[in-house]
């Protein structure tokens, strides 16, 4: 938190989180003997994305991948880093993981950080958490969970006139996410029934402080990204 007071570019956002990903681990390897490696989940998507493939453009820079400092102590093990989402799901299949690890959706490596638009506070982590926990927990009232590939809330830095009782409000945006991909490379919107959408707005609004309005990304991969920054 001290490290990202400030600052909003996406891009710094990620390197910071980046550096202070290694040095921790670096910092807790140093209290074990004889650790040299590093094992790292990046996957395909991750490498291209961050333009480390040759002919790539930058998207964004992976925290473990574009966004990892140029020195290290510890060597990078990364045994996946040529295979797709789904086909990462495959091999999980064929060593017999659980089916809940298989099949869970993924989560960003910087964390909330790229979906807390603008500067990231206790205070505004906070009402991203409890907005996330109610549009989730609705989903899988809904039953309609499992068969989303990706659901999650973003915090936008902008706030918008509302009326709560008799009274004016002046609060910030949450704008829900929800996909289904394959391979994380292309992705389509979640036609989410509106009934759950309601559900989950009406919730948000009356359950979180400080949020207000709560609007819906119907954008595909391409031309957006599955994550906001």
């Amino acid at each position: 938190m001290n490290e990202l007071r400030g600052v909003s570019d996406p891009e710094q956002k990620r390197r910071i989180i980046g550096r202070l990903f290694i040095e921790v681990f670096e910092e807790e390897a140093n209290k074990i003997s004889g650790v040299k490696w590093l094992l790292q989940g990046t996957i395909y998507p991750d490498v291209i994305e961050s333009g480390s493939k040759k002919g790539a453009a930058l998207i964004k820079s992976h925290h473990n991948v574009g966004g990892l400092p140029e020195k290290m102590n510890l060597k990078l093990l990364e045994p996946l880093r040529d295979l797709f989402k789904d086909e990462v799901r495959e091999l999980g299949k064929i060593i017999n993981m659980p089916e809940s690890i298989i099949n869970r959706q993924p989560f960003p490596g910087p964390g909330l950080a790229v979906r807390c638009l603008g500067e990231i506070t206790k205070e505004r982590l906070d009402k991203l958490r409890a907005a996330d926990a109610i549009f989730r927990e609705e989903l899988k009232r809904a039953g309609v969970y499992k068969d989303i590939w990706q659901a999650f809330c973003v915090l936008l830095p902008v706030k918008s006139v509302g009326v709560m009782g008799d009274s004016r409000t002046y609060n910030e945006v949450v704008a829900l996410r929800a996909i289904n991909s394959q391979d994380a490379m292309t992705a389509e919107f979640s036609r989410i029934d509106y009934d759950i959408l309601d559900r989950v707005a009406k919730r948000i609004c009356n359950e979180v402080n400080g949020l207000n309005r709560i609007v819906l990304d119907v954008t595909s991969k391409p031309p957006a990204t599955i994550e906001w920054e």
